[in-house]
């Protein structure tokens, strides 16, 4: 036994030789980056993380305001400016958040890749989210929170954080809809009938997935049958969209009854909307007695009956025009305009005018003046001032010059013979003499220039 421990001891040994002798030529490898450093910008990132922790927030920035200026490679400067913005929105109040959101949106314009983007588009989502007011208040923040909410779905659709801001974007379009739901109601109630036709309409068209969006489409035909006769196929569509889109609301019985009533056909329910109202009933949440008697006295807007399910609208609302107000006549003009390469280069001396048959010609038919372009509209090629006019050619029937052509003659006058009379008329024009001015020669010739003494 004694032995075996003798040979153990000499192994064990030998061992810790070789591994010794092996140390000397290998050196260890230091990350600069680990933890366990004290490596200067680490100890101040590290710095500014424990006073954000701490409450700290102004020291926290200076720090890492000196961070960002001093060591501008450092691996820690992409943090350290999302660390800036995050020192502001945990400070609060109305200048921090406004702090914040630029700092979050700077953070994404520099770092676009980086797996922190999706968070910080996510706050700045946030802080429109939390500032938003009740339907009946300023809609501001309301529709900044359903921008930047957007923004994060289409720009980043493959983070973590887009089903809560698919939910978040939800409740946001429940209060939109709410405040659109009432400036209806008001239309509604005082009797301007069109007008609340045409925002139940807009409101439904924007936002399905709207609690009352059911009772929206049956007040929208009710203002519609007030209207008379003429709308009574727009009060049936409206009536029949109710039945197909929102088969279990309590308005879908009497919209049916309505339609038969009225004669017309009764579409069946859409499945999917079927499943979706289901899925709605069994998942909506319950308000409980507490929220209900504070819900007046908070600032927050109620958003418990808003969808759980469906797509949020991911569009601006258009503007909508009432049914009463008639929609404008297209009007008569080019539709078609073609551009080809000129083939023939004769084509203008030999081709007539275009614009002498063209809408041109028909507009100056009937207002009584020459079309733009025609022998008529053009300046006549007048003769210079003499005594008596150029005759005219037989053969052309050109008539002198100082004489307006007729505009009957001139549109049935070809091109080619224009300019044949014009070449004619010139040869034939007499040339006016120039009358010498003998005073000023016969000055010029007696004057003498003074000779110098």
């Amino acid at each position: 036994m004694n032995r075996f421990y003798r040979h153990l001891v000499a192994v064990l040994a030998l061992t810790a030789f070789l591994n010794a002798s092996c140390s000397f030529k290998r050196k260890k490898y230091e990350n600069p980056i680990a933890k366990d450093t004290q490596q200067p910008d680490k100890v101040l990132f590290d710095r500014a993380v424990h006073d954000i922790e701490k409450g700290h927030f102004e020291v926290a920035r200076l720090t890492l305001n000196t961070l960002i200026n001093t060591y501008d490679t450092s691996e820690y400067l992409a943090k350290a400016k999302l660390a800036v913005a995050d020192s502001w929105y945990r400070e609060g109040g109305t200048h921090g958040m406004a702090q914040a959101e630029a700092e979050y949106k700077d953070f994404i314009l520099f770092y676009p890749a980086m797996e922190e983007a999706p968070e910080a588009q996510k706050k700045i989502c946030d802080i429109h989210f939390f500032q938003m007011d009740k339907a009946d208040r300023d809609p501001n923040n309301a529709l900044r929170a359903e921008q930047e909410c957007r923004t994060l779905i289409t720009q980043f659709p493959n983070s973590k954080f887009v089903p809560q801001t698919e939910q978040e974007l939800r409740q946001i379009q429940e209060v939109l809809a709410g405040a659109e739901f009432a400036s209806g109601y008001y239309y509604y109630q005082k009797g301007s009938n069109a007008a609340a036709d045409n925002r139940f309409r807009a409101l439904v068209d924007q936002y399905p997935l709207y609690s009352h969006a059911d009772l929206a489409l049956w007040d929208s035909a009710d203002a519609l049958s007030k209207m008379g006769p003429r709308f009574r196929q727009q009060n049936g569509d409206t009536l029949a969209r109710l039945v197909r889109e929102y088969p279990l609301s309590p308005y879908a019985a009497m919209a049916k009854k309505k339609l038969q009533s009225m004669e017309m056909a009764v579409p069946e329910a859409d499945p999917v909307a079927v499943a979706r109202m289901k899925y709605e009933q069994e998942n909506r949440t319950k308000q409980g007695m507490i929220s209900s008697v504070l819900g007046p006295f908070r600032g927050s807007p109620d958003v418990h009956l808003a969808a759980k399910s469906g797509s949020p609208t991911m569009t601006n609302p258009k503007a909508t025009i009432p049914l009463i107000i008639p929609t404008p006549a297209a009007q008569p003009g080019i539709t078609d305009v073609t551009v080809a390469p000129v083939t023939d280069p004769t084509a203008i001396e030999r081709l007539p005018d275009a614009r002498t048959t063209g809408a041109g010609a028909a507009d100056s038919k009937e207002s009584g003046t020459p079309a733009p372009g025609s022998p008529a509209a053009a300046p006549s090629t007048a003769a210079p001032a003499s005594a008596t006019p150029a005759p005219s050619t037989p053969a052309t029937g050109t008539p002198a010059a100082g004489k307006p052509a007729p505009a009957s003659a001139a549109a049935s006058t070809p091109p080619a013979q224009d300019q044949s009379s014009t070449s004619t008329k010139k040869k034939k024009e007499p040339k006016p003499k120039r009358k010498k001015d003998t005073k000023s020669t016969s000055t010029d010739t007696n004057t003498k220039p003074a000779q110098n003494p």
